[in-house]
């Protein structure tokens, strides 16, 4: 855990998300494009619900986030549709439409939003 501002790390390319696994129980850690909203950092999963870290945070929402070299704890939850549904997919479009080639709009409209409520 650390005192930094989160501010600092909005524009970082990916974090690490670490979860637990809900069968194993064993700590799986992936790089994953996010956005920063205040103290919740947002992510969107491709695969949805088939996706073994979304599996994973619903068994047990308790997970890690490391971003540049500062670790934080948090509660992952996915998000529910309505406005903050709406920040999620926005934010996460918005910060790396820029950086990439593709047309990720589609994506962003059908992937599932997840967001981690950080211990900071």
């Amino acid at each position: 855990m650390t005192d930094i501002d989160l501010g600092q790390l909005k524009d970082e390319d990916f974090c690490y998300l670490t979860t637990t696994g809900r069968v194993s129980g064993r700590q799986h850690t992936i790089e994953i494009w996010f956005a920063l909203e205040g103290k919740t950092l947002y992510m969107l999963a491709g695969g949805r619900e088939k996706s073994d870290w979304v599996k994973n945070v619903l068994k047990n929402p308790a997970v890690q986030v490391r971003i540049a070299k500062s670790t934080f704890k948090g509660q992952a939850r996915v998000v529910e549709s309505g406005e903050e549904d709406t920040l999620a997919r926005r934010l996460v479009l918005d910060k790396y439409t820029p950086r990439d080639s593709d047309d990720l709009t589609e994506w962003s409209r059908t992937s599932l939003p997840v967001a981690v409520d950080l211990d900071v």
